[in-house]
C-alpha cells in the first residue's frame, strides 16, 4: 500500500502547539510515528482521501474493542501508570484506528489536566452516557482500577451473550434466506407456467391454485407499488421504534414472545445489576446507583421501575419494599437484593445477581436455535404442501379430462 500524506496539529514535550506533515500508510501508522517523535497528535486529515482511507475512517468500534480498552487502562493504571503515558501506550497499540485516534484524543485532554471522565466527554457516543458518570464517579472515590476492571467485565459479559444470541439466530437467518427466493421463484415462475398451462386446457382451476395466481400476478405487474412500500414502511417502522411510545410497544410485544421474552428480560436485568453493583462500589448514592442502572438496562419499563423506586427510597422507605411493588423484579432479585442490603452488602450481592442473569440469557439464547428450528420445518413443510396443492389438484381434474 502506497504511502500517504497526513497533515497534523501537536504538542511537543515542552507543550508547545506544533504542526506539519508526516508520510505512512495508515492514521494508525501516522500516530506512531508521531509519538516515536516525541510529539502528541491532536488530529490528522490525510492529503489524498482513497477508498481504502475512507473505509477505515469509518471502520466500527465494537464493544469488544471498548472492553479490552478498558482493561488495558486498567492493568496499566493498577501498575502505577501515569494515566496520561497509559492511554498514548494503549492508542499506540491499538489496531483498529478510530479507536486509536480517539483514545489519543483522550489522552492528550488528560495530560493537559482534565480527568479522565471529562476527557471522555466529546466522546459520549462512543463509550456510553453510564460509562463516562461511572468513571467521573470512581475519580472522585479513587477506585478507578477497581471500576475499570468491573467496567471491562461487564462489557465482556454482554459482548459474549449478544455473541451467542447472533450465533444461535445464525442457521435460522439463512434458512429464512432460502425460503424467501425459493417461494419467489415458485410464485414468479413455476405457479404462473402451470396456470397457463391449464387454462390452455379447459381446465377448471381450484380455489387455492387461483389464489396463488392472483398473488403471482399481483406481485409480478406490480413490483414498482408494493417493493417501494415495503422499504417506506419498514424504515418508518424503524424510526417509530425508537420513539418512547414505539419502544414501549415493541418491549411489550416482544415480552410476550416465548423464549425471546425472558431471555430479553434477563439480559436487561443483568445490565441493571452489573450498573447498580459498579456504581455502590465507586462511591455512588444508592438514588444516583438506581438512577444510572434503570437508563443502563435498555428497558422503558426497567428504568421506570427504577425510577419509582428511587423516589420512595428518597422518601425514607427500604430498597426492599419499593421493590417489591415492581413488576420488573422477580422474587429471587428481590431476595437476594433485599439480603443485601440486610448485611450492607449491597454492591457484592447485585453483582452475584447480575451473573445469574447472564448465566440465564446465555442458556437462553443457546436454546433459541433449537426452539426456532422446528418451527421452520413446520412453516416449510405448510408452504410446500400448499404450492404442491395448487399445482396437482388441477393436474389430476385435467388427468380425468383426458380420461
Amino acid at each position: 500500500m502506497s504511502a500517504l500524506a497526513y497533515r497534523y496539529p501537536a504538542m511537543d514535550r515542552q507543550g508547545r502547539r506544533v504542526s506539519g506533515q508526516t508520510n505512512a500508510a495508515s492514521e494508525s501508522d501516522a500516530y506512531r510515528a508521531l509519538s516515536a517523535q516525541g510529539l502528541l497528535p491532536l488530529s490528522l486529515r490525510a492529503d489524498r482521501r482513497d477508498g481504502w482511507l475512507s473505509l477505515q475512517r469509518r471502520t466500527r468500534v465494537r464493544v469488544r474493542e471498548i472492553a479490552q480498552f478498558t482493561e488495558q487502562l486498567a492493568v496499566l493504571v493498577n501498575a502505577r501508570i501515569p494515566l496520561g503515558e497509559a492511554l498514548m501506550g494503549i492508542a499506540e497499540q491499538e489496531p483498529n484506528a478510530r479507536l486509536a485516534a480517539i483514545v489519543t484524543e483522550i489522552a492528550a485532554s488528560v495530560q493537559s489536566g482534565k480527568p479522565l471522565a471529562a476527557a471522555m466527554e466529546p466522546h459520549a457516543g462512543l463509550f456510553g452516557r453510564t460509562y463516562i458518570d461511572t468513571i467521573r464517579a470512581a475519580e472522585a472515590t479513587g477506585n478507578l482500577v477497581k471500576v475499570l476492571e468491573h467496567l471491562a467485565d461487564m462489557l465482556a459479559r454482554t459482548e459474549a451473550t449478544r455473541q451467542t444470541v447472533r450465533n444461535a439466530l445464525t442457521y435460522p437467518a439463512c434458512v429464512m434466506m432460502v425460503l424467501v427466493l425459493g417461494v419467489g421463484f415458485l410464485m414468479g415462475y413455476v405457479v404462473p407456467k402451470f396456470g397457463r398451462m391449464f387454462e390452455a386446457r379447459g381446465v377448471e382451476l381450484p380455489a387455492l391454485t387461483r389464489v396463488l395466481l392472483e398473488i403471482s400476478t399481483f406481485a409480478r405487474e406490480w413490483w414498482m407499488v408494493w417493493v417501494p412500500g415495503l422499504v417506506v414502511g419498514g424504515i418508518a417502522m424503524m424510526r417509530w421504534s425508537r420513539t418512547a411510545s414505539g419502544s414501549a410497544a415493541l418491549e411489550r410485544l416482544l415480552g410476550r414472545v416465548p423464549v425471546v421474552g425472558p431471555m430479553l428480560r434477563a439480559m436487561a436485568m443483568a445490565r441493571f445489576c452489573h450498573i447498580f453493583s459498579l456504581s455502590l462500589s465507586s462511591g455512588v448514592g444508592l438514588i444516583d446507583a438506581l438512577d444510572l442502572a434503570g437508563r443502563a438496562s435498555g428497558r422503558i419499563g426497567l428504568e421506570s421501575d427504577a425510577r419509582r423506586i428511587a423516589e420512595r427510597v428518597r422518601t425514607g422507605g427500604r430498597l426492599t419494599d419499593a421493590m417489591a411493588a415492581c413488576a420488573s423484579f422477580n422474587p429471587m432479585t428481590r431476595r437476594m437484593l433485599g439480603a443485601g442490603e440486610t448485611s450492607g452488602e449491597l454492591p457484592r450481592m447485585a453483582a452475584v445477581v447480575a451473573r445469574q442473569h447472564d448465566a440465564q440469557s446465555q442458556n437462553t439464547a443457546r436454546n433459541l436455535a433449537v426452539v426456532i428450528e422446528p418451527l421452520l420445518v413446520v412453516g416449510i413443510a405448510a408452504i410446500v404442501l400448499i404450492v404442491a396443492l395448487a399445482v396437482f389438484l388441477p393436474m389430476w381434474d385435467m388427468v380425468k379430462l383426458v380420461s
